[in-house]
């Protein structure tokens, strides 16, 4: 019985040598390959984000009214603010597009046709490309939404696919304009025009508009509003616009 108790442990010793051992053999001397960025693709290439183009809070000079003919509301120099669609110059003051506040805002609850807000640096197109974003404060009413318009170089008029409708409180939110669709508008009556699909579908969508040099940048409401109280309308507070100037060149622009 000894000798079987010496035998399983010298066979035990053998087996705790053996591990160490193979535990301090030294590792294959091959140098380890670090981890490259994938090229071709693979990798991503430093991010570049435009900067701050414009901003806008707007300017109300008394109570909150009917935003009359050639009046300034806006209070960046550089900056033209041009209003689309037959509320925008009604002569009905009940039927007209308000400055409001608080906040300031522009506000389409007595506008009694779809409306369109855009502004226009007087020195530079802006290049929309990228990351090029819209950072702004808006509030919505019923089932209205406040949507992104530009007006590109040649004259064009798209409003995209992205919608904000905080019907809460006014609320600060953010959107690129990379991936949008876009749909064509009229600008005399602030409505969608556009073409069947390719199966006969009744999708409107236009072919990407030209982002590199766009003229104007603003919002549209594309439902009338409902007048005084809750009801339906949209607000549009600070407004701001990232994306890099191209400055206009030659000729007389409008």
């Amino acid at each position: 019985m000894r000798t079987k108790v010496i035998a399983l442990l010298g066979l035990t010793m053998c087996v705790a040598l053996t591990y160490r051992a193979t535990a301090q053999a030294p590792r294959s001397s091959a140098p380890s390959t670090p981890a490259t960025p994938q090229s071709g693709g693979g990798g991503r290439g430093a991010i570049v984000v435009p900067p701050l183009f414009f901003k806008e809070t707007w300017r109300l000079d008394g109570s909150p009214h009917a935003i009359a003919p050639g009046e300034a509301v806006v209070t960046n120099p550089d900056l033209e603010l041009k209003l689309y669609g037959p509320s925008a110059k009604a002569s009905d003051p009940d039927k007209r597009i308000w400055i409001s506040g608080p906040p300031t805002n522009i506000w389409t609850g007595m506008c009694t046709t779809p409306f369109a807000a855009t502004l226009r640096d007087k020195n530079n197109y802006v290049d929309l490309s990228g990351l090029a974003k819209v950072r702004w404060v808006t509030r919505a009413s019923g089932f209205h939404a406040v949507r992104p318009l530009i007006r590109t170089a040649d004259g064009s008029f798209f409003v995209g696919d992205h919608a904000e409708a905080s019907t809460t409180t006014f609320l600060e939110s953010e959107f690129a304009f990379a991936g949008l669709r876009w749909m064509k508008l009229d600008p005399d009556r602030v409505v969608t025009i556009g073409r069947y699909g390719p199966v006969g579908e009744a999708s409107n969508w236009a072919d990407p508009p030209d982002l590199t040099k766009v003229d104007e940048v603003g919002f549209v409401d594309l439902m009338p509003g409902s007048g005084h109280g809750s009801g339906g309308y949209i607000n549009v507070a600070a407004f701001e616009l990232y994306g890099m100037p191209i400055k206009r060149t030659g000729g007389r622009e409008r």
